[in-house]
């Protein structure tokens, strides 16, 4: 391929435009500090989680009770290492001045360990929700299939490893986590969120859940379904916004919420066993057993003048619902 060797001699002064912007613009840069977690470590310690959650499914096939435990052993024994590493850097990037002389190292190993003591809990966890997903989605021919290509679960599963670390007070990597999930599943779900067990979301792109939202269990969602706040109060004096306080809904148990609907506010309450169709709008509470529709909307069909009309449908020509 041919080139113009007198256009790549501009390249040395973009460069050093390009380098001047990082000190006019220092809120977006990271010099001169001490390492990040690293994104795509955290990547690949969530494909190794997933081998330890869904073993056989992933890299590693012909699996069985004889010789999973070597291949789950190496697996764990690296994840200490590597989850010691990634969280010691999340701590020291996230540190006060009165943390410098903490260990980060000592710290990170032992939130480490308490993680990967979670995952029996959480395979038990994630066993109900693929099974909610089976029973409630008729498509659905195994647990096979559920594992292999649910969206709905894979985003659920990285959710309850970040909620974990988010519980254990471990900063920017629960949320590194989850908005990977969301890059690969459309499905955004904050680790802050809590999330009882035999929980599904059917389809699930465009499903947003935030923060602080509680969720009940045997709770089933469709797409689009927004879990939102619907202000941000602010400091009087400062105007900033605050933070920590409850800015999003409780779904109580056994709660289906049909596509496209949009439930705004933390103090907005789904009671049990209620059903709130697709396209509500709601941002107040809503009573147990409660079903909540929006009204249908008037459709007017008008067909070509070619149409027949003894097709079976009454009046083809201007036919209202």
């Amino acid at each position: 391929m041919a080139t113009d060797t007198r256009l790549k001699e501009s390249l040395p002064a973009i460069t050093e435009r390009i380098v001047e912007t990082y000190e006019e613009c220092g809120a977006i840069h990271h010099l001169g500090h001490c390492p990040l977690p690293s994104y795509r470590e955290v990547v690949e310690i969530m494909a190794d989680l997933r081998e330890i959650l869904y073993p056989g499914y992933g890299r590693r096939q012909n699996l069985h009770m004889g010789n999973v435990a070597y291949h789950v052993g190496d697996l764990i024994d690296s994840l200490h290492d590597r989850l010691t590493q990634q969280i010691a850097r999340a701590f020291r990037h996230n540190c006060l001045a009165q943390d410098l002389e903490t260990d980060f190292e000592v710290r990170a190993q032992e939130i480490a360990i308490q993680f990967l003591s979670t995952i029996p809990e959480l395979r038990r966890l994630l066993s109900e929700d693929a099974q909610a997903a089976y029973d409630g989605d008729p498509a659905a021919k195994s647990l096979d299939e559920i594992a292999f290509c649910y969206p709905g679960v894979a985003a659920i599963s990285v959710y309850r490893l970040a909620h974990v670390l988010y519980e254990l007070g471990v900063p920017l990597i629960p949320r590194m986590m989850t908005e990977y999930a969301h890059g690969k599943t459309g499905i955004d779900i904050h680790p802050g969120a809590r999330i009882g067990n035999r929980f599904f979301i059917d389809h699930g792109t465009g499903v947003v859940i935030g923060e602080t939202t509680e969720i009940g269990n045997g709770v089933k969602i469709y797409q689009g379904v927004t879990l939102g706040a619907l202000s941000f109060p602010r400091d009087e004096s400062t105007g900033k916004v605050l933070r920590g306080n409850k800015r999003h809904p409780t779904i109580e148990d056994e709660v289906v919420i049909y596509a496209n609907a949009t439930l705004l506010g933390g103090q907005t309450t789904i009671g049990h066993h209620s059903v709130i169709g697709s396209s509500a709008w709601l941002t107040r509470s809503v009573a147990p057993h409660t079903i909540v529709t929006i009204e249908n909307p008037r459709l007017r069909y008008r067909e070509g003048p070619d149409v027949r009309l003894d097709d079976g449908y009454p009046d083809r020509l201007n036919y209202q619902i």
